[in-house]
């Protein structure tokens, strides 16, 4: 059987020409002419038209600076000049080398910016879904009466279920493609996020956030992935550092509008007592926007074509760098310029000639089941064929790095507030009021009771009506012929009291908050049902700041790492600013107080985030396309079950020790930096 693809072979003749798609227009397809004469002449005389030919003369050549075109050629004659060079040139090393040609032809304009905000919109999404759940936890403890156990499971699941939907998105991503998967992790999230937000009781509000995370989990190893192979190499490393920015402006919007909204508890609406719709979940759905903007986003934009190309869909690949080119050379003004490319060899694989065999044959569910059991295969294929010799010490150095970064990164993010909120408690406990003995008949409290300790004391006919207690204990004291009515407390107790012919009614003070108490002719009557939220706001503003101003102090680390990324490389980068990272941990030896620990979170979070940006760069550009996404699902996969693990050593130290955090988190930083510089400089590596 002849080969359907034999006559798709890729001309590239007279420097930066490629030739015209097809021969002599007779082709079934296009029937494009580049060599036309007269759309030249026309093109040439609109360009020209009320210009000298001396004004056209490139600025830089007085200055003995080369002109891009030049540059282009140069670098273009040195790739065949070595290919020529060295032995026989795989099929895909030849796709590789004519598809950066024509990514350098199409430029870098308008269509890569409009992509890149799409996919930063994306990118945004799953940062702000890491803060979600923080944010929500205590007004949504209250709400839905949370225990420690199940708030713990609570962050615990969605972090795994972004695991989960990062190695299966970014497995499916290089069999389906990238922008089919990443519309349907979105749309799953953008679903399960709207139905959270109205999920009444704890069970269902796990169920929706696991699944919405298992969506969003797909958008870092796609989003990546989908826009390394719209740009050309001396672009990449730079654009996908300021991609990295979104992430920072996701942590930003969850901040700040978390701040401006969950504390407005007027926000919000009751149907009964079954259904409320507190402020919380307000937003909850505003979490969601730029997730649905994103979504809407990507119906507008086309598959990767290099991905097509390597499925073998050339005419796909060709009919979108054509519009990649024509998109940006018309925002440049440039309309005249004109796609010059013929059919780009694109090798068959069998698993392209095995899914075409079975979508003939059988019924629907038939060709459903094989095609599902199929891609399961393939993916899992895919997933092994990372440790094959090609790929083994790239996956492991890197799955090292990951994991380092990932640990240490997240363990101190949890730790960080969590101190924060120990040297609160601390300090409010410091400032406990002592009543010691004290007797008291026939008073009414009329006034909210708060930070005391009462021991000892006789309550005689006391009224204690519509007041709140908070962080009140009684200890070894009498209550008789008190009387107690709507009454709302927070860790208040009751030890080892008496308790005599005293009502309560309507108050949250239920049976578990008497401990050890003798109770004589008591009643208690229409005691409140369910959780309350707390009306006061604590300090809410206070862990809203801390995470904007951690988001915020990435900034500086992102512009700092975009504008060097080709200049200093990629491996200096990671293994620079980890090491750097990993002396910033010590400083935390010296954090006594509340400021000095978010100065310090800034100073980590402003460092650390040069090696996040070149960890996804490298790892965008050590695979080949065809295990691109899967390895940065398995890689971000295990980033998540890292962040998992360090989220739930760290704050287990919290007020017993700071030395064991620092140590690890110091020790990891160091072990990943190391490896690191020992990684390849994948700077003037074509994307394979």
């Amino acid at each position: 059987m002849a080969d359907p693809y034999q006559n798709n072979v890729y001309h590239q003749g007279g420097g930066d020409s490629y030739g015209s798609y097809g021969e002599g227009g007779g082709h079934d397809g296009y029937g494009y002419q580049a060599d036309d004469p007269t759309q030249e002449e026309d093109a040439a005389s609109d360009a020209t038209e009320g210009h000298d030919e001396e004004d056209q003369m490139y600025e830089g050549e007085y200055q003995g600076i080369p002109h891009p075109d030049e540059v282009k050629a140069a670098q273009r004659a040195a790739r065949a000049k070595t290919r020529a060079a060295g032995s026989a040139v795989s099929e895909l090393e030849e796709l590789s080398e004519q598809y950066e040609d024509i990514m350098e032809d199409c430029g870098h304009g308008k269509f890569q910016w409009t992509l890149f905000v799409v996919l930063g919109l994306a990118l945004m999404a799953d940062g702000v879904e890491c803060f979600v759940v923080a944010f929500v936890l205590p007004s949504a403890e209250k709400d839905l009466c949370l225990s420690n156990a199940e708030k713990g499971m609570l962050g615990l699941t969605v972090f795994l279920s972004m695991m989960v939907g990062a190695f299966l998105w970014g497995g499916l991503a290089d069999k389906v493609g990238r922008r089919r998967c990443l519309i349907v992790a979105l749309a799953i999230n953008c679903v399960f996020a709207f139905l959270s937000a109205f999920a009444q009781g704890y069970g269902f509000f796990l169920f929706f956030r696991v699944l919405s995370g298992v969506g969003i989990g797909g958008t870092v190893p796609i989003v990546y992935s989908y826009f390394s192979e719209f740009l050309q190499m001396d672009k990449r490393g730079e654009h996908l550092s300021w991609l990295c920015m979104f992430w920072m402006i996701g942590g930003i919007y969850a901040s700040f509008t978390a701040w401006g909204i969950i504390p407005r508890y007027g926000w919000g609406f009751s149907m009964g007592t079954e259904f409320q719709f507190h402020s919380w979940r307000v937003f909850v759905l505003v979490a969601a926007l730029p997730a649905i903007s994103s979504l809407v986003g990507l119906t507008f934009m086309p598959e990767s074509p290099r991905f097509l190309l390597e499925t073998a869909k050339h005419d796909e690949a060709w009919m979108i760098l054509k519009q990649v080119h024509d998109t940006n050379w018309r925002a440049k003004g440039q309309p005249e310029k004109v796609f010059t490319v013929t059919h780009i060899k694109a090798p068959k694989t069998a698993e392209d000639e095995f899914i075409e065999i079975q979508s003939a044959t059988g019924t629907a569910l038939q060709r459903w089941a094989v095609r599902s059991l199929t891609l399961c295969k393939l993916v899992l294929k895919n997933v092994a064929s990372l440790l094959s010799a090609e790929l083994r010490f790239a996956t492991l150095f890197m799955a090292i790095i990951w994991f380092c970064m990932a640990f240490s990164y997240y363990g101190l993010s949890v730790w960080f507030p969590d101190m924060i909120k120990h040297l609160q408690y601390e300090e409010y406990e410091s400032k406990v009021k002592v009543f010691h003995g004290e007797r008291v008949e026939n008073f009414h409290f009329n006034f909210s009771l708060e930070n005391q300790i009462h021991k000892e004391g006789e309550y005689i006919n006391d009224s204690f009506i519509k007041i709140e207690m908070k962080s009140v204990r009684f200890e070894g004291s009498l209550f008789e012929g008190c009387r107690f009515e709507d009454i709302r407390s927070t860790d208040t107790v009751f030890e080892n009291c008496t308790i005599r012919s005293t009502r309560f009614s309507d108050t949250d003070l239920w049976e578990e908050k008497f401990i050890d108490c003798r109770i004589e002719n008591t009643t208690f009557e229409h005691n409140k049902q369910g959780c309350h939220l707390d009306t006061v706001e604590e300090n809410d503003v206070l862990i809203y700041l801390v995470s904007f101003l951690g988001s915020l102090a990435v900034l500086p680390g992102n512009i700092i790492s975009a504008l060097f990324m080709e200049k200093i490389g990629r491996v200096k980068i990671i293994g620079g600013s980890m090491l750097l990272s990993a002396g910033c941990t010590f400083l935390l030896f010296l954090s006594f107080s509340q400021s000095a620990i978010i100065a310090l979170q800034c100073l980590f979070c402003g460092v650390s985030v040069a090696a996040w940006n070149g960890i996804q760069v490298v790892t965008v550009e050590l695979f080949p396309t065809s295990k691109r996404a899967t390895a940065f699902g398995l890689l971000n996969a295990l980033c998540k079950l890292a962040a998992v693990l360090g989220s739930s050593i760290f704050p287990s130290f919290v007020g017993v020790t700071r030395a064991v955090p620092i140590l690890l988190s110091f020790a990891a930083l160091v072990c990943g930096g190391l490896v690191a510089l020992r990684l390849p400089d994948t700077r003037d590596k074509i994307l394979q």
